[in-house]
């Protein structure tokens, strides 16, 4: 308890500039919190379905079971689902459909990520802000009396001393989670378009089989 209440007394003294700085926390967090939730809700790959999609010449209506279990807004299940229905084109047209999911796929993993990118380097600069206005403070108490009141002076220093500090570690935590969830949307995006090759490969080879058996 004591511990928080010293936090709260450090933060009063960083000055007005910490009520901004402390709105960029709360939405860096925010939104790390809800990309957390969406790629464990509606990005993560099951071992079946990938079991499934890795083996040679697998049943379509054995993957139309898994995808079935899956919620609607799954990326996956969008994903695979497009070529699913595109299966009986020929191949390019199939993949076509495919890259045009993928790409609006891509488009949703990468939802405000800018705004992280921007806390990045914002949130330094709002600390730079509370330094210089601190150091005024303190050069002012400076020229006014001199060093009568080195309460004033020291209280100067540490608001500047605190902005600076409190947009630092703000701005770290942001780009940790830009840099975490940048790559994560890299890795998914590359295991779906390596999965949509394994199933483009299967209608190649239903579309053989089918020629095979005409012929």
């Amino acid at each position: 308890m004591q511990e928080l209440q010293a936090t709260w007394t450090a933060l009063k003294l960083g000055g007005l500039i910490i009520v901004p700085l402390s709105v960029l926390a709360v939405i860096a967090l925010g939104i790390m919190l809800e990309k957390a939730f969406v790629y464990w809700r509606y990005a993560r790959l099951s071992h079946d379905l990938l079991n499934l999609v890795e083996t040679y010449g697998f049943e379509w209506a054995d993957l139309e079971k898994i995808l079935s279990g899956l919620e609607e807004r799954h990326y996956y299940k969008r994903f695979f689902e497009v070529v699913i229905s595109n299966r009986h084109h020929p191949s390019w047209w199939t993949e076509s459909r495919a890259a045009d999911e993928a790409q609006l796929i891509e488009t949703s993993l990468a939802r405000r990520l800018w705004v992280l990118e921007t806390i990045v380097t914002a949130a330094p600069l709002l600390g730079l802000v509370g330094t210089v206005v601190g150091m005024m403070r303190a050069f002012q108490v400076i020229g006014g009396e001199g060093i009568v009141n080195p309460t004033a002076v020291t209280g100067g220093v540490a608001e500047a001393l605190i902005a600076t500090v409190v947009g630092l570690v703000i701005a770290l935590i942001a780009l940790f989670g830009f840099n975490y969830f940048s790559r994560l949307q890299s890795r998914t995006m590359d295991e779906m378009e390596r999965l949509g090759t394994r199933l483009i490969d299967h209608i190649r080879l239903d579309q053989e089989n089918g020629n095979n058996e005409t012929a």
